[in-house]
């Protein structure tokens, strides 16, 4: 592939993980959208509802160190595709589901299991392809994200409400597996060099070389503080909204996403562009800018919790959205700033193992917490997460950074 083939190519990569990564939040979402059709058909409990989603988080966690390891020594392109087609047939055999160990074995395992190999690849392939407009494409790459959850909000509730629950997933899963077959025809791996095609990645490696970086370290429990939260709020705002304010079921799926990341789709424009500028004069800057993005949303998660007013809890959602994308503009970028190139796939895939083993809990103490204070308290509470996790990265800036970048970037 020439350089001009090679620049323009780069931006279908883009576009093409931009598709897979929607659909890939979309699946997940149904789930929580129809949730109470779901619970009201199976006759679930809220704590059970609470540990499937739990068990898929959990089962994601101990797949994706895994996958990262994998993603630094196999194709990225086919661990990408197999990938999306196995949870999109697994979506579709979810649908089939008649009772909770039938939902934990195909929404909990095999849709948890497919998407966990997704990841790391995805995010190093991207890289790969794009390393002078990193952060632009992984900024743009990240509203796929939003636009995922909120259309899957709306779509998969005006199915549900319909034609049923089941025929969500059915469809959901459907286009998973067209887009992965597009996928093997247009997918690329990127180009390497005989010296980098001759390279070994060994796993205990990478897992040395991540837990002997500090900043890596603070920024993997910050991660899993975010996810913490956000796993919490997709899983039961949509409940939330259908139980407390009598919404219909397509309307809490829609406005239990819409503002909170419409708004996070503009903070995170935001944030990239901005994050590059002021990496220039500091890289520790795009770790500040974390820091701010998770203290200032903690308010608007007390406001969205703690409401009984409609509007007032979707000023909550969108102070949240926004706030948050300050995180998720830089956590890769931060990452990847000190950890050496080789190890990145494995180090993505640590970090996902352990912020989505954080968050794995979140459904299932929500669904707890809902039997004993309410759902409106358990949602506020979850701020001191963020409060906390912003002060630690404002800490790990301050003393530990400097040090970390210095040492990979002054190699060579």
């Amino acid at each position: 592939m020439n350089l001009n083939t090679f620049k323009k190519y780069k931006w279908e990569v883009l576009m093409l993980l931009w598709i897979a990564f929607f659909l890939n939040q979309a699946d997940r979402q149904v789930f929580n959208v129809v949730l109470p059709l779901i619970k009201a058909d199976l006759q679930l409990t809220d704590v059970q509802i609470g540990w499937i989603a739990t068990i898929f988080n959990l089962f994601y966690a101990l797949l994706v160190p895994i996958a990262g390891y994998a993603a630094d020594v196999f194709s990225k392109k086919w661990i990408v595709v197999i990938s999306i087609l196995f949870w999109s047939v697994a979506t579709m055999f979810t649908g089939l589901s008649s009772g909770m160990i039938m939902l934990i074995m195909m929404r909990s395992i095999a849709t948890g299991g497919g998407e966990a190999f997704f990841g790391p690849a995805n995010y190093t392939l991207l890289a790969g392809y794009h390393k002078e407009t990193r952060s632009l494409a992984m900024s743009i790459h990240q509203t796929s994200y939003y636009i995922g959850i909120i259309l899957s909000g709306y779509v998969a509730g005006y199915i549900g409400e319909m034609w049923g629950w089941r025929s969500a997933f059915y469809v959901f899963g459907a286009v998973g597996v067209i887009h992965g077959i597009v996928m093997i025809f247009r997918l690329k791996d990127v180009p390497k060099s005989n010296e980098e095609s001759a390279e070994k990645v060994r796993f205990l490696d990478a897992v040395k070389v991540l837990f002997q970086t500090p900043t890596a370290i603070i920024l993997t429990i910050g991660f899993s503080g975010l996810i913490f939260v956000l796993v919490g709020y997709l899983t039961w705002t949509p409940t939330y909204l259908y139980e407390e304010f009598g919404l219909s079921l397509s309307s809490a799926g829609f406005h239990s996403m819409f503002y909170t990341h419409l708004f996070a789709f503009v903070g995170i424009l935001v944030a990239g562009s901005l994050s590059d500028k002021l990496a220039k004069k500091n890289p520790g800057n795009r770790l500040v800018m974390q820091a701010i993005g998770l203290l200032v949303a903690a308010p608007f998660i007390i406001l969205m919790g703690n409401s009984g007013v409609l509007w007032v809890a979707y000023i909550g959602f969108a102070g949240f959205g926004f706030g948050r994308a300050f995180f998720d503009a830089n956590t890769y970028a931060v990452l990847y700033d000190v950890i050496p190139e080789k190890y990145q796939s494995s180090a993505s895939g640590i970090m996902l193992m352990i912020g989505f083993s954080v968050g794995s809990l979140s459904p299932i103490v929500l669904g707890y917490l809902k039997t004993i204070v309410g759902l409106s308290a358990g949602i506020s509470m979850l701020s001191v997460v963020w409060l906390l996790c912003g002060v630690l990265l404002l800490v790990g800036n301050k003393i530990f950074f400097k040090k970390d970048y210095e040492r990979i970037h002054s190699k060579g």
